[in-house]
């Protein structure tokens, strides 16, 4: 039997759960204890057995009043897939202007995830509003 402790971070209450399993981790072999609510069962479970990251990055933006513009995944990709996700997006350069939520690129590394800006670039010759221009 193996005990792995983890804090779930789904809620503010931050429970410390233990985790045991015995053998190869399934939906029904483990056993998680020191939640407050549902959802710690339901975050150690999907840690264990299909563990999910949201990737935060840069892309180049080409015509901007900015070089480069903050964009993440749209969903989770599975945490193995976080290097591909990573590597297909190593050197991608967008048009301004950029508008926050515009799609960057789609279904990235074959996740079925697409990637989107979090952050607006105006084209270089479009006024500039004062608020941008401070970040």
């Amino acid at each position: 039997m193996t005990t792995r402790r983890m804090a779930c971070i789904l809620c503010p209450s931050g429970c410390e759960l233990d985790v045991r399993t015995s053998g190869e981790p399934t939906a029904d072999s483990v056993v998680v204890e020191g939640n407050l609510c549902p959802r710690g069962e339901e975050y150690a479970l999907e840690e264990l057995l299909n563990p999910r990251r949201t990737l935060t990055t840069t892309v180049l933006v080409r015509g901007g009043v900015g070089t480069q513009t903050s964009v993440k995944t749209a969903a989770p990709v599975p945490r193995e897939s976080l290097a591909a996700v990573r590597a297909a997006l190593l050197g991608t350069t967008i048009d301004a202007p950029v508008a926050i939520g515009d799609r960057v690129a789609e279904d990235v590394a074959g996740t079925g995830v697409d990637v989107v800006a979090t952050r607006a670039i105006p084209r270089r010759s479009d006024p500039v509003d004062v608020r941008l221009r401070n970040r």
